[in-house]
């Protein structure tokens, strides 16, 4: 699966089996969003959920933005083919969709859901 709009679709599905600990806070044209389901501090302010990753559509490719690696960097292991397609610290650019990349998508997002789970941040 190489559309980005079927890939958009594949990831944000396995975002959303998490619904017992993520809720959706954007869905649209602009990109889709979750985030923790009860009301953390962020700076002075309190927000209604701790940001937990997003996907934006663009023409060649998905974006997954995942905040996870960027909180916890050394609990993840990439391989090289998935760790090519992290640009910066937490954006994934993802062009192409087969078997293995969505295994990694799937255990690296149960990971991330683990890690927040037991630091309370969702």
């Amino acid at each position: 699966m190489n559309e980005p709009k079927d890939i958009l679709t594949a990831i944000n599905a396995l975002l959303t089996r998490h619904a017992d600990v993520l809720k959706v806070s954007k869905k649209g044209p602009e990109g889709f969003e979750v985030i923790g389901t009860f009301p953390v501090q962020q700076g002075r302010q309190q927000v209604p959920g701790h940001y937990f990753a997003s996907t934006v559509l663009k023409p060649q490719d998905v974006r997954l933005y995942f905040f996870p690696i960027y909180t916890h960097p050394k609990q993840f292991a990439l391989s090289e083919e998935f760790g090519k397609m992290l640009k910066g610290k937490s954006c994934f650019h993802i062009k192409r969709w087969d078997d293995g990349i969505a295994q990694e998508v799937e255990a690296m997002i149960e990971k991330g859901v683990s890690i927040y789970k037991d630091g309370g941040l969702i």
